[in-house]
C-alpha cells in the first residue's frame, strides 16, 4: 500500500510503538503513525496510518471517543494502577463492597470528572515524561484534566448482593479521548474507600471503528 489506514488488533505484551516498527517492516514504509497510545499490557484497536499523506490525517482520530471493556480488582494496589506494577492488597481495614455501594459509587464516577492522571504515563511535566519520574521513585503533583466518562456499566454483576474484597468486576467504559482507564480504576477504590487497579483491558472502539473490523 502507498498511503492509507489499518485496523490492528494489538496484543498484549508489545506496546504501540512496536506495532508501528512492525509495520513499517512489512510495508518498506518508513512514514507510520498511530492515532491513541495502548499500554503495553492492554490489548484492542489501533488505527495505524502508513504513509506521509496517511499520517497527516492522523489528527482526525486521535480526539475520537474511545471505547473499552476493563477488568478491575477491587480491594488490592499495583503501583502502576496495573499488572506490571507490585501487587499488594489493600492497606486498612477489611471492606464489604454490596452492589448498591458499588453501583452508587460507578454512577459518581460517570459523566464529567476532573481527573488526575497516573504518575505512570506519557505526560511530560519539567521536560521529563512522568513514567521516567516514577521510575525514579518520585512523585510529583498532577493537575486534574477534564474528561467525560459517557458509560461506565458493569458487564456482570456482584454474584453476591455483598462480598468481601478482593473482588474483580468487568466493566465497559466508553469516555473522551485523554481519559486514563487505570485512573478511573483508581478512582473507583476511592470512591469505596479501598483500592482497586486494572488487570485486563481491550480497547473495542474508536469513534464508529472496531476492532472487529481489523
Amino acid at each position: 500500500m502507498s498511503s492509507g489506514f489499518l485496523l490492528v488488533d494489538k496484543p498484549a505484551g508489545m506496546t504501540s510503538h512496536d506495532v508501528v516498527d512492525k509495520i513499517r517492516a512489512i510495508t518498506g514504509e518508513r512514514t507510520v503513525g498511530h492515532a491513541g497510545t495502548l499500554d503495553p499490557f492492554a490489548t484492542g484497536l489501533l488505527i495505524i496510518a502508513v504513509g506521509r499523506e496517511a499520517t497527516r490525517e492522523l489528527e482526525k482520530f486521535v480526539g475520537l471517543e474511545k471505547t473499552y471493556e476493563a477488568d478491575i480488582v477491587i480491594g488490592k494496589s499495583s503501583t502502576t494502577l496495573d499488572p506490571e506494577g507490585i501487587i499488594e492488597n489493600a492497606k486498612g481495614p477489611t471492606i464489604i463492597v454490596t452492589k448498591a455501594s458499588l453501583n452508587k459509587a460507578i454512577a459518581q464516577l460517570t459523566g464529567a470528572q476532573e481527573q488526575i492522571p497516573p504518575m505512570h504515563s506519557a505526560i511530560k511535566m519539567g521536560g521529563k515524561k512522568l513514567y521516567e519520574l516514577a521510575r525514579k521513585g518520585i512523585e510529583v503533583e498532577r493537575k486534574p484534566r477534564p474528561v467525560v466518562i459517557h458509560e461506565f456499566s458493569l458487564l456482570a454483576d456482584l454474584p453476591e448482593e455483598s462480598v468481601e474484597l478482593p473482588v474483580t468486576i468487568s466493566t465497559r467504559i466508553q469516555c473522551t479521548s485523554g481519559t486514563y482507564i487505570r485512573a478511573l480504576a483508581r478512582d473507583l477504590g476511592t470512591a469505596l474507600g479501598t483500592e482497586a487497579y486494572v488487570t485486563e483491558l481491550r480497547r473495542t472502539h474508536i469513534g464508529k471503528f472496531s476492532v472487529k473490523h481489523g
